[in-house]
C-alpha cells in the first residue's frame, strides 16, 4: 500500500477504537487505515486521545500541528526507530568543527542561490543575477564566520525577490518580504507554503538516521529541527517559489482566498485547501533523476537530498546540493 499524507482543516477528534483510526466532526466519523499513512498535518481544532497517540508512535506516524494562521507550531516526533551512534557522533562533528560546518553553510546558500537562478532564468527576469552571483560566491568563499554565509544569504534572496516581482501580476507583488504578519497576498501564500515545506521535510528527516536538531547553516537552539531549515533553502526556490508563482500568474486563487487579520493578510480556510491541494499535487510529480536513470517524485528528493548529506557526513561522497534540472 502507498501511504500517503493526510491533512486535517476542520475541527474534529482523532482516536483510536480497536486497530482503527478515526477522525470524527460534526459531520459524521470517518475511519482513517492507518497502515496507509505516511504523515499528518492537523490545521483545525483537533483534539488527539492519548490511545491514538499510542498507536502513531507505534506506527512511526509524525504529526505536525499548524495555529489559527497557518504556521507551524511543532510536532508530534515518535521514538526514533533508526538511531545510528555513528552518525549522531558524525553530525555533532561536523557542526563542532568550524571549517567543517562553513563549507555545508555555504553548500546549502550556494544550492539555493543556484535554484533561485534557474527559476529568474525559466520567468524570464534573470537581468544580471548570474554575474552577481559570480560576486557573491566569491565573498561567500571568503567567509569566515556563518554571520557572514547568512548575511551573503540574505543579499542573494533580496535580488532575487526584486527580480521576481517583475514576473509576477501587480496584485501579487512581493514588494518586500515581510513574514508575521504578512502585509499582501504574495508575503501571505510564501510564508504559509514555506511553512507546509518545513513540516514535510521535518517528515523526512524522520525517516533517515539523521538528527533533525543538528543543523550547519541555522543555529540548533534557534528552532528544534534545525536541519530542516538547512535543507528547506533547498527546496523553496524550487518548490514553493515555483508553485506560489504558478498560482499568482495562472489566477487560481481570487480575494476570496486572503483575510485581512493580525494587521496583515492570511489564506481563508478555503485558500488554504486550494493551496494544500495543488502543494500536494506538486509533490506528487515525478522526474526524470539524471544520477538514478528513473524517475522519482518531487517529495522523494527531499529524502534523496537527506541521504547525500548522510554520504558527506560519513565520508562516503561530498556533498552537492540539489539544484532543480526539472
Amino acid at each position: 500500500m502507498r501511504k500517503r499524507s493526510i491533512t486535517l482543516l476542520s475541527d474534529g477528534t482523532l482516536f483510536r477504537r480497536e486497530n482503527t483510526l478515526y477522525f470524527e466532526n460534526e459531520r459524521g466519523r470517518k475511519p482513517l487505515a492507518v497502515e496507509g499513512i505516511y504523515d499528518i498535518y492537523v490545521y483545525g481544532h483537533v483534539s488527539i486521545t492519548s490511545q491514538a497517540l499510542h498507536f502513531l508512535a507505534q506506527k512511526g506516524i509524525a504529526v505536525h500541528f499548524f495555529n489559527h494562521y497557518g504556521y507551524y507550531d511543532g510536532s508530534f516526533y515518535p521514538r526514533e526507530s533508526l538511531n545510528s551512534g555513528d552518525l549522531v557522533i558524525r553530525q555533532a562533528e561536523h557542526y563542532l568543527d568550524r571549517e567543517r560546518r562553513l563549507e555545508l553553510a555555504k553548500l546549502f546558500v550556494r544550492g539555493s542561490a543556484l535554484n533561485m537562478e534557474r527559476n529568474l532564468r525559466r520567468w524570464k527576469v534573470a537581468d544580471g543575477f548570474s554575474e552577481l552571483l559570480e560576486e557573491l560566491f566569491e565573498e561567500l568563499e571568503d567567509a569566515c564566520k556563518i554571520t557572514e554565509v547568512m548575511n551573503v544569504e540574505a543579499r542573494i534572496r533580496g535580488e532575487y525577490y526584486a527580480r521576481w516581482d517583475g514576473h509576477l501580476p501587480d496584485r501579487f507583488k512581493i514588494v518586500k518580504r515581510t513574514r508575521r504578519p504578512p502585509e499582501n497576498e504574495m508575503n501571505a501564500l510564501i510564508s504559509f507554503l514555506n511553512s507546509r515545506l518545513y513540516a514535510t521535510i521535518v517528515s523526512e528527516l524522520y525517516n533517515t538516521q539523521l538528527v533533525p536538531t543538528v543543523s550547519y547553516l541555522h543555529e540548533p537552539g534557534e528552532r528544534r529541527f534545525s536541519l530542516a531549515l538547512d535543507l528547506s533553502e533547498i527546496f523553496k526556490p524550487a518548490i514553493v517559489d515555483r508553485l506560489a508563482t504558478r498560482l499568482a500568474t495562472k489566477r487560481m486563487l481570487s480575494k476570496g482566498h486572503f483575510r485581512e487579520e493580525l494587521n496583515g493578510v492570511l489564506l481563508t480556510k478555503e485558500g488554504m485547501k486550494k493551496v494544500l491541494s495543488e502543494y500536494e499535487k506538486e509533490l506528487a510529480k515525478s522526474v526524470k533523476h539524471p544520477a538514478l536513470g528513473r524517475n522519482v517524485t518531487k517529495k522523494r528528493l527531499i529524502r534523496l537530498e537527506a541521504y547525500k548529506l548522510i554520504k558527506h557526513l560519513v565520508g562516503i561522497r561530498g556533498y552537492e546540493p540539489l539544484v532543480a534540472w526539472f
